[in-house]
């Protein structure tokens, strides 16, 4: 079954890793995707894997001229965006007394204002529409509960996690649903960053921290970009028509809500 047949997805940061794996999904369920991201060739090559039913798109989400653009040549290819994944977000790490204003200032920009211009951006297509739609935040579970290194960007996806609440609750008017994911540590290349942080500041040898994480799981490892998207293409499906405002942790048991 296709649950996601005639559909079209926009997925930020989708050129790699849980993006990549979303829109590897959403292609299967029947979805046309849009790979929208800042590295376009990156997101050539991940079209390029999966066939006639992708596409890659620049996309920028801290320039509104770009988030307009990408959207208008989605919408000009494929007639319309039913679904939207705020996928685009960077991780940041640093004591208290060593966060700087331009750490900050990227890592909101792009996790937070990057997902509320975008969201704001097809939310107004999908009105104007007037056929509903499906949007999905990724969250995290650092946006559950603060980390002692992690100030800013758990901080970051809190307030990803409010903002789902309030777009949820917004936009249901127009039959548009808005929801979030938060997954706990995932396994991906992006972990190299994660582990080199906290190597800095913890003074661990290279994947200790990360040997350490995976321990800590309940479920017994690290989570996968696979692991994510049933979850992903539930909120994306008819199935979820009457879920509003809400956040899943996908974590393997680290946060219970």
């Amino acid at each position: 079954m296709n649950r996601l047949a005639g559909k079209t997805a926009l997925i930020t940061g989708a050129a790699r890793g849980i993006g990549r794996a979303f829109a590897r999904a959403y292609v299967g369920e029947g979805a046309r995707v849009a790979i929208a991201d800042i590295d376009h060739a990156g997101a050539q090559s991940a079209a390029g894997e999966l066939g006639n039913g992708a596409i890659a798109v620049p996309f920028d989400v801290t320039d509104p001229a770009s988030i307009d653009a990408g959207l208008a040549q989605v919408a000009g290819t494929f007639g319309g965006v039913d679904i939207l994944i705020n996928n685009a977000a960077i991780f940041t790490a640093a004591p208290i007394t060593a966060i700087t204003r331009d750490d900050y200032a990227r890592c909101f920009d792009i996790n937070v204002a990057g997902t509320l211009f975008t969201l704001q951006a097809v939310a107004k297509h999908m009105i104007a529409r007037g056929q509903g739609g499906k949007i999905i935040n990724m969250a995290s579970q650092a946006g559950r509960r603060g980390e002692p290194l992690v100030a800013v960007y758990c901080a970051s996806k809190a307030a990803v996690i409010s903002l789902t609440q309030s777009a949820g609750l917004n936009l249901i008017e127009h039959g548009i649903n808005v929801n979030a994911i938060a997954p706990g540590v995932v396994d991906g290349d992006h972990w190299d960053d994660v582990d080199a942080f906290f190597a800095k500041f913890e003074g661990k040898p290279l994947g200790q921290k990360k040997k350490e994480v995976g321990e800590s799981v309940p479920y017994g490892r690290m989570g996968r970009a696979d692991d994510l998207t049933g979850m992903a293409v539930f909120l994306a499906s008819d199935d979820a028509d009457y879920i509003v405002a809400q956040t899943y942790n996908v974590d393997g048991g680290q946060w219970m809500s």
